[in-house]
């Protein structure tokens, strides 16, 4: 009985990884129409206003009121890094740059994480961490080399990566917010993604201009918004009450095949063997390193 209780969040999770690598290939048809910085903001927006809905209560309402000026500045900054930062330039990467070569470059994230950590938050990575950075790193020169081709414009990878920087000081600083756990998860989100989204969508409209938009790619923006954000994310939560550090990890890291394997049977993407190599090595480091270090408290 254990057993298939334990197979319900694994499923679970499995399911929000192929929502979330689904985001990648939904986001590459939609950008034939709609300008990356503005998709962004529409997307985020939209999911801003369920979260919204969902968290209306006069519980929530106090809570929020009883923020300090240093919640506020938090939330604000979050809301910026996160997502005006990060997912802008992750919708511009996808504009320039192969699906999976913008989720193999997002997976340098953790690696960037545990260095910040040691600076901000005086958390160290074990041993296996480092040999996790290490594979990782080896992983993505062997997808990469010679490191720059016709596929993958300079343009690209240096967005790219200031969106994993901006990616993994949101993750510090995030982290940093819910160490105190006097702020709801729901609220953090939901504020913070206001804030970020608001700013996405005025840049946006003010730089790219608001085209008009077929019935197809509204659907896809619904979909994006209610199913792949704000449901995922929720669902992503719940099945964290259940699985292990390690099992979660090993779930997450399936994006990158996920993606790899949509792109080619729906964009076309194809994959040389040198890269399926590289993938294969980066993902196994990407694991290594997001696993915490107490593992054997971890198995049940």
């Amino acid at each position: 009985m254990e057993n298939r209780t334990h197979i319900k969040p694994i499923l679970q999770a499995l399911l929000v990884t192929l929502l979330w690598s689904s985001s990648f290939i939904i986001i590459k048809l939609g950008l034939d129409e709609i300008p990356p910085i503005l998709f962004a903001g529409l997307r985020y927006i939209l999911a801003f206003i369920i979260l919204l809905i969902v968290s209306l209560s006069k519980q929530k309402f106090e809570e929020v009121k009883s923020f300090s000026r240093k919640d506020w500045i938090n939330l604000i900054a979050l809301g910026i890094v996160f997502y005006t930062l990060t997912q802008g330039a992750q919708f511009l990467g996808l504009s320039l740059l192969p699906s999976v070569t913008v989720s193999l470059m997002l997976n340098f994230t953790p690696i960037v994480v545990a260095v910040l950590a040691i600076f901000f938050l005086k958390e160290f990575p074990s041993i296996r961490q480092w040999f996790g950075t290490i594979l990782f790193l080896a992983g993505v020169l062997v997808y990469f080399l010679p490191l720059i081709e016709d596929h993958n414009p300079l343009l690209g990878i240096i967005i790219m990566a200031g969106g994993i920087l901006s990616n993994a000081g949101a993750a510090v600083l995030g982290r940093n917010i819910n160490r105190t756990a006097h702020i709801s998860p729901l609220i953090i989100t939901t504020i913070s993604m206001g804030i970020g989204s608001v700013i996405l969508f005025t840049v946006g409209a003010i730089s790219e201009g608001i085209p008009s938009i077929s019935f197809t790619n509204i659907l896809l923006l619904l979909w994006l918004a209610v199913i792949n954000t704000a449901f995922a994310f929720t669902l992503w939560n719940v099945t964290l009450q259940k699985l292990t550090a390690m099992e979660s990890s090993i779930i997450n890291g399936t994006m990158l095949f996920q993606i790899a394997f949509l792109a080619w049977i729906i964009l076309g993407e194809s994959i040389t063997m040198k890269e399926g190599v590289g993938i294969v090595i980066a993902a196994l480091g990407a694991v290594l390193v997001q696993l915490k270090k107490k593992i054997n408290k971890d198995i049940k």
